[in-house]
């Protein structure tokens, strides 16, 4: 009988091992492709803006198609309105707010000079217009306008005028909702309580057409919710200088693009660049010591020998000390990073913030031009021909109205003949003033030698020149004097100096 044998089984095999895949790879390749942007959303304002019992059917009045606008913009790279809160702390930085801050300074610095059109006298009605604009503190609101058109991309000023009843309009809600007409009906004399910036934040727009873009007020609001009141947008002036297309209007909540959303990408470079080099240079020469690590190698607990020795070595490091490593087991070496051209790489990348704000390098951060006879003055013209521009588009037409205002309030009616122009913001020195001058009085000379003009022509000139410094020169003329004379017994002078 033949003995069987049992077969023996081979050993099992493991199992692989399966990994769920979490992601997919073209999703992990977009994300490391680009960051995320911040897709366009419906703004929300904050609560108490609109009121709770309307704020459904106010908001539904938004009618934007966000899912084609995301996949039209994002596509593209843009990202979405960043939100008021988010703007707020980028208003923080000094970056920032210098960019805002000096283009609100300049644009109110110089600021306005009343003129009359007409042939008439009304020197004393222009002087108590000019008393009556500082008195309500009409620059100082323009100024404060054009920072949060800089930092949000809007800004209202509140007209603040005495309802019918005598109280503020403020207070009457049906007062608050009415229109309010330039007419000396609606704003009596004494009437206006002042002006008051509102931030864009505190605001949502009310009724507005958003069907027909052949009318006039095709994405204009015409009410305005200010902290669940009402306000009909007649008594809101508005300051928009960077406006978007109407497709984005609801999305910034009817704002523009602020200068912080537009100067982000610069800002950022900038400070990554200057720590970058803060760093490089902090830490521009690194030093070594080679000594002997076999204790703690080979698993040493506490590795104090090897401390101990660092610890000398770093406290004789500096210029009174002396380097003292052992000759046979340690030595000592320096690795220096190269720091020519930081200061080009780190300068560039500040003139950035400066191309995009479109102020000189010499008013944005005070350096002036290195190299022979640099000068910065056509940087400085461009600018302030750039900030006359904003002057004029921004603060014209609501200006404009702040007088109409003013006006009715103190005189009763509106005067056409008065109006205003821009200071300009250029000055010459002295020194091309009186060649000016010198140019001036030569040109009269040549006239009055061949006998275009007079002398009392020459002297009016002067009298009347602002910048001359015989401005309100007093002038007697001649043959008047030669006539007093002849009227005085005897002939006697009647001693008129």
């Amino acid at each position: 009988m033949w003995p069987f044998k049992k077969k023996e089984l081979p050993p099992e095999q493991p199992k692989p091992v399966e990994y769920k895949k979490l992601v997919s790879s073209a999703a992990l390749g977009r994300a490391a492709s680009r960051p995320a942007k911040k897709e366009f959303e419906q703004y929300q304002p904050p609560a108490g803006v609109i009121p709770a019992e309307i704020k459904t059917a106010v908001m539904a009045m938004d009618s934007t198609d966000y899912g084609y606008l995301n996949q039209s913009y994002i596509a593209l790279g843009y990202s979405g309105f960043p939100g008021y809160p988010y703007l707020s702390q980028l208003a923080q930085l000094p970056e920032y707010r210098k960019m805002v801050s000096i283009r609100a300074e300049e644009m109110t610095r110089k600021w306005i000079k009343l003129r009359c059109v007409g042939d008439d006298d009304k020197t004393d009605r222009m002087q108590q217009l000019e008393d009556a604009l500082q008195r309500y503190h009409v620059r100082e609101r323009f100024k404060e306008a054009a920072e949060h058109d800089g930092y949000f991309g809007r800004s209202q000023i509140y007209i603040n005028v005495k309802s019918p009843k005598g109280t503020t309009a403020w207070m009457d809600p049906v007062e608050l909702q009415s229109k309010l007409f330039l007419s000396d009906k609606k704003i009596t004399k004494g009437s206006l309580i002042g002006f008051q910036c509102i931030e864009p934040m505190w605001t949502y727009p009310g009724i507005y057409n958003a069907d027909n873009p052949l009318d006039p007020d095709f994405y204009v609001p015409q009410q305005w919710f200010v902290m669940g009141k009402t306000v009909d947008s007649s008594r809101m002036i508005n300051f928009i200088s960077r406006d978007v297309p109407d497709i984005l209007k609801a999305a910034y909540n009817f704002g523009g693009l602020s200068l912080l959303q537009i100067a982000e990408p610069y800002v950022n470079n900038w400070l990554r660049t200057r720590d970058s080099v803060s760093d490089l240079v902090h830490s521009f020469s690194l030093t070594g010591l080679k000594t002997n690590m076999a204790a703690t190698l080979q698993g040493d607990p506490t590795g104090a020998d090897l401390f101990n020795r660092l610890d000398l070595f770093n406290r004789m490091r500096d210029n009174r000390g002396v380097f003292a490593v052992d000759q046979l087991t340690e030595e000592f070496f320096q690795l220096n990073t190269p720091l020519n051209g930081l200061d080009a790489l780190q300068a560039q990348s500040q003139e950035q913030m400066c191309a995009v704000s479109s102020i000189p390098l010499v008013k944005f951060t005070g350096i002036t031009p290195s190299g022979l006879n640099a000068s910065s003055d056509g940087e400085i013209r461009v600018f302030y021909d750039s900030i006359k521009s904003d002057q004029e588009n921004l603060f014209r037409e609501n200006l404009k109205r702040v007088m109409d205002v003013i006006q009715l309030s103190e005189f009763g009616d509106i005067d056409p003949d008065i109006d205003f122009e821009f200071i300009p913001l250029f000055e010459m020195s002295d020194l091309e003033k009186a060649t000016i001058r010198k140019m001036d009085a030569d040109t009269d000379a040549v006239l009055i030698g061949c006998g275009s003009i007079s002398t009392m022509d020459s002297q009016e000139r002067l009298a009347a020149d602002p910048e001359s410094p015989y401005h309100s020169l007093e002038i007697y003329d001649e043959e008047d004097d030669e006539e007093d004379e002849g009227d005085q017994p005897g002939g006697a002078s009647s001693g008129k100096a």
